[in-house]
């Protein structure tokens, strides 16, 4: 049917072709991400029904994002007008959201050529059977699925993977060993070769073991008082795996790589000790930023979140009878691992239940590329391997949807690129998927449907603000509860105040 190298070939063309230079990297000084959300249709004979191998299929690129940053929190405003989260796989998503939006208007104007069909509720519609959607992204999501272990022979010595901007980075991981002072290098290598026991304070002072033995599993269980399920912090099962077969010839695990993304406050945090033990794997992160803190979830967190809500969203759902799952996540050619791709997707949220009808825990296809993204960090860091000038994250992003109006945006610091101080607020400076234009473009579809075609959720209600309409999504509001509540506890949400615009 498709494979993860045709996929990402087909992204990577679209990125050339069908995305302008504006916004793009300086190819001697800029890097940057890039996600996509892939269509892939099958083209499905009554008379015929091929076997799976040979099944014909069209794969089409229906929304995209490039971009690398986040606002800090002081920059967040309550008009719903600037954009929170650059990061590629947000934009992208953000970008598919648009063109889920145009997709529904079609099939509640009666065009054919919708990708959805009538549910069997009134107003409520469902993804034809014959299409499914694929997301792509040249790198590992920031935060937890980019913690993974860095291996080789025991034979050679450590040659530590370069990294210089831990803050501005998206997802393209970074050697923890290459951010240690001379001290902390020093530590590290004493710890490689010495049993030693340390001791971690946690938040209310009580003390936990970590145990590190020839790089071995470095795990801390913190127990509090009338805890009934004790958090963990430890290092991966693939890290443990790896050093138990080190005489059977497999490769070494000598370190991890680092997330830029810090652990959300109130939580469990890292254990920050020099290689395998500086981070803990299975917790929720935020989003560094530029000295100014930020209030946006990690990658690996909205890929987790969006793999048991659905991709569209709560205000799409109240036209939706089940939620819409991504079939399947590709990542490029960079460092990445399976196991962590897995926990941090799948597994941390596994286990729970009581969701309400339609919604599940979806056991996504993880798949990596081979192929590596022409303006990633590492790209650009080859060709300019003898070049002095620091490497630095492009400011800008991109969002491309397939829509017919209007289907590309370049934004820089969440507002359209060339936005002045005095322009912010204008409608010129909103980006076309920030949260009040997708809203807007929601309220549209509403009122162009007669109120007896409406969804019980719409049918003859008041509702004003994007929290009215967000919050009267009653079964996606009930997941997203249950979710929280057992699995993604300490999520950062936003304020009501970010939310009651019109």
């Amino acid at each position: 049917m498709w494979s993860a190298d045709e996929i990402a070939e087909l992204c990577y063309l679209h990125y050339r072709t069908r995305l302008p230079k504006q916004g793009k990297p300086d190819r001697n000084r800029e890097w940057t991400s890039l996600a996509a959300v892939v269509k892939v249709e099958s083209a499905i004979q009554r008379e015929v029904l091929p076997s799976p191998g040979n099944l014909q299929v069209t794969k089409e690129v229906v929304a995209m994002g490039t971009g690398t940053k986040c606002i800090g929190q002081n920059k967040m405003r309550k008009t719903g007008d600037v954009l929170n989260d650059s990061h590629a796989e947000i934009v992208a998503k953000r970008s598919f959201q648009r063109y889920l939006l145009h997709q529904m208007w079609l099939a509640a104007s009666h065009q054919q050529c919708s990708i959805f069909i009538p549910g069997t509720e009134t107003g409520k519609w469902k993804l034809k059977p014959n299409i499914i959607f694929v997301f792509f992204s040249s790198h590992t999501p920031c935060g937890d699925a980019s913690i993974i272990p860095i291996s080789e022979p025991e034979n050679q010595l450590s040659k530590p993977v370069t990294g210089d901007d831990a803050a501005g980075q998206s997802a393209e991981c970074i050697s923890n060993h290459d951010r240690l002072g001379p001290e902390d290098k020093r530590k590290s290598e004493k710890m490689a070769s010495n049993h030693i026991i340390k001791r971690m304070k946690t938040d209310d002072d009580d003390y936990s073991s970590v145990i590190t033995e020839d790089l071995a599993v470095q795990q801390v269980s913190v127990k509090r008082d009338g805890d009934t399920n004790p958090k963990s912090c430890e290092c991966s099962a693939e890290i443990q795996t790896a050093n138990k077969e080190t005489g059977l010839g497999r490769p070494k695990v000598v370190d991890i790589y680092r997330t830029g993304a810090k652990c959300v406050p109130g939580e469990l945090g890292d254990a920050r000790i020099p290689g395998l033990g500086y981070h803990c794997v299975g917790l929720l992160r935020v989003k560094p930023g530029r000295g100014d803190r930020t209030c946006s979830m990690s990658c690996s967190d909205k890929l987790a979140r969006w793999n048991v809500l659905g991709c569209q969203g709560a205000l799409l759902m109240h036209f939706l009878q089940y939620p819409l799952y991504l079939s399947a996540i590709i990542v490029g050619k960079c460092p990445y691992s399976q196991e962590a791709m897995r926990r941090a997707i799948i597994e941390r949220c596994q286990h729970i239940s009581f969701l309400p009808d339609g919604f599940l825990t979806h056991e996504v296809k993880l798949l990596q590329s081979d192929l590596r993204f022409e303006h990633s960090r590492q790209a650009i860091q080859e060709v300019q391997t003898n070049s002095r000038t620091k490497l630095v994250p492009c400011s800008a992003a991109i969002s491309w949807s397939a829509v017919p109006e209007q289907p590309l945006d370049v934004t820089s610091d969440g507002f359209r690129q060339g936005t002045t101080k005095k322009g912010i607020g204008s409608h010129q400076s909103r980006s076309k998927i920030c949260k009040v234009e997708l809203f807007h473009t929601f309220q549209k579809l509403v009122t162009s449907i007669s109120q007896e075609d409406l969804p019980d959720t719409l049918r003859m209600k008041t509702l004003e603000t994007y929290w009215d309409y967000k919050e009267a999504a009653l079964n996606y509001q009930e997941a997203w509860k249950v979710l929280r509540s057992q699995a993604l506890t300490g999520w950062v949400k936003n304020a009501k105040e970010y939310l009651r615009f019109t």
